[in-house]
């Protein structure tokens, strides 16, 4: 088929769509290897920590999302766009693109660049294409731009909104100076925002010819079927789930401010077709940096819904028969200028509560929890000639046990698809070494399934003129619990070197301003998964295979598990 010949709006036959679907996913992978592949700091080009997509042309819900873009942009990236909609106003013009990072608008955090460009066919916006990326620094009080004390947005990076970039084809040079006067990292950030100006034009260039080829109205009536599609598949999928109300709650350490547990609630109730979570009862906005917008918390339950429903698509369909209730005023729906940098934090600990509720009426559809920190750690200084040096990067754990065995050792956080970058790629681009990465024996939740280990990581300063930490975790006082009868896992554990001695901080799991010299190191022994099922039920052959690898030592297993593994043999 070519030209514009119509088949009539939501009306395509299952062939087609089924071709259509799989022409868009692709254009919206190779956006996101197009950036990959061109950008300059590792958090993109090495972690995948960002995405590319389709967007509705008035609404800007997810039409398509790339295969390997982080899921929690699929709902916040529909915000990012909405807002740069409300922001034209009608006054888009073929070949614009706008930039912003104001987390408050366009969710998440002030590191993740968002480029909008709304994609023309016939002198109007067929639908719009977008970036997000992590970008390495974006100014703020803390290098890398994890600031666990700020107490407001201007102490975490630069707050840029919506603005036009690109204006009917023509770069504004004037934006960009402004972008990279506000990075310490001027040649990696223009890296960056390259790459995802590429991935916008490769975007286009697709489907300008995937419309010549179909025909724009074939095209149009394929993303109509594939919302009405997705919609159908959640119904579906929850309408098997039992009838029911059930509730649960979980702790963040603290807001990095004021030493205080934090809890996060939730009651789910399920009815027919229809699933309602209600976060009634969740602690009120902090005055540290663990706050999230309610597009955020949104995208973050997307998120959990398609852990508990792997079947369902990257479309924003899916959550229509969704009802979710967010306090106003709660943590969860924080309102400019409330820091938001520890943002991961705080949705690691929603999807958490989430598995652990639905845990009561569906154990089958669920896991333990994961280990439940990015540990964002920055280490920065500055090298003999002067230049600037920041390495920042998250770090793994383990993932919770499953019905259908243990959990994954050492993996990356389920919030996201981002890997953790490889240490060679860390020791060639800064001077630090790993003197261990290593997993961590007696992390893991026990369990019928126990939990994945969680992992040791110590770096070294090798820069002579030292350097500066700041960490940003979670998971120093309220573990990683387990499910369905599971145990929970072991705290996170931060400590670094301090005048031959070994400390931690006051705060356990948030430090900025660690002053380290040349020869001293930091340590994170990060959080396993829980367990899954209760840890009596686990064959004790496993468990005399965990103690032969050395992922559970014999006085743990005597104690989690007793002792009828020794009668098999270690």
């Amino acid at each position: 088929m070519s030209g514009d010949a119509p088949q009539g709006a939501g009306e395509i036959d299952p062939i087609t769509l089924a071709v259509l679907a799989g022409r868009m996913e692709q254009i919206a992978d190779e956006m996101d290897a197009t950036l990959f592949r061109s950008a300059f700091n590792p958090i993109i080009a090495e972690a995948h920590d960002a995405s590319h997509g389709l967007y509705h042309a008035a609404t800007g819900e997810t039409l398509v999302q790339g295969k390997s873009g982080l899921p929690i942009f699929v709902g916040v990236m529909a915000f990012a766009v909405k807002a740069v909609i409300d922001k034209a106003d009608g006054d888009m013009s073929d070949g614009d693109i706008w930039v912003f990072n104001d987390a408050h608008i366009g969710g998440t955090h002030l590191s993740d660049m968002r480029l909008v460009r709304p994609y023309f066919h016939d002198g109007e916006v067929f639908c719009h294409l977008a970036s997000v990326g992590h970008w390495h620094d974006v100014g703020g009080a803390v290098p890398g731009n994890y600031n666990p004390q700020a107490t407001e947005v201007f102490q975490e990076a630069f707050v840029l909104p919506p603005v036009r970039l690109v204006r009917a084809g023509e770069l504004q040079q004037d934006i960009v100076d402004i972008l990279m006067r506000n990075t310490r990292l001027p040649q990696s950030a223009m890296g960056d925002l390259n790459g995802q100006l590429g991935a916008l034009d490769l975007g286009a260039a697709r489907l300008d010819a995937l419309i010549a080829e179909y025909g724009a109205e074939t095209v149009r009536a394929a993303l109509d079927a594939l919302s009405h599609r997705a919609e159908r598949l959640a119904r579906a999928e929850i309408a098997a789930l039992p009838d029911g109300r059930w509730e649960a709650e979980d702790f963040l350490d603290n807001d990095g401010i004021t030493d205080t547990p934090l809890p996060i609630r939730v009651a789910i109730e399920i009815s027919g077709e229809r699933l309602a979570l209600d976060f009634t009862g969740t602690a009120p906005a902090t005055a540290g940096p663990v706050n999230i917008s309610r597009g955020t918390a949104i995208a973050c339950i997307y998120v959990a819904i398609k852990h508990i429903f792997p079947v369902l698509p990257a479309n924003a369909g899916v959550m229509r028969p969704i009802d979710v209730t967010i306090p106003e005023g709660s943590l969860l729906a924080a309102e400019f200028p409330a820091p938001t940098g520890g943002y991961t934090e705080t949705i690691l600990r929603m999807i958490d509560v989430i598995f652990a509720c639905l845990a009561q009426a569906a154990p089958e559809r669920v896991v333990a929890n994961a280990y439940g920190t990015i540990n964002a750690l920055s280490i920065a200084g500055r090298r003999a000639d002067g230049r600037r040096w920041v390495m920042f990067s998250f770090y793994g754990g383990g993932h919770g046990g499953a019905p259908e065995g243990d959990g994954l050792n050492h993996g990356n956080a389920p919030i996201s698809t981002a890997t953790i970058p490889p240490l060679e790629i860390l020791e060639s681009a800064y001077p630090v070494m790993f003197t261990q990465w290593a997993l961590r024996p007696d992390s893991a939740g026990p369990g019928l399934h126990r939990g994945g280990l969680g992992a040791v990581y110590e770096i070294e300063v090798l820069e002579e003129r030292g350097a500066e930490g700041f960490l940003f975790g979670e998971r120093g006082r309220f573990p990683p619990r387990g499910v369905a009868g599971g145990g929970d896992a072991a705290l996170n554990v931060f400590s670094y070197e301090n005048a031959g001695e070994w400390a931690n901080p006051p705060m356990v799991s948030k430090m900025v301003g660690i002053r380290l010299k040349q020869g001293e190191r930091v340590r994170l022994e990060t959080p396993g998964g829980g367990g899954y099922g209760p840890a009596a039920d686990r064959a004790p052959g496993a468990v005399a295979r965990d103690v032969r690898l050395g992922y559970v030592s014999p006085e743990r297993a005597d104690a989690d598990y007793g002792p009828a593994w020794r009668e098999v043999g270690a």
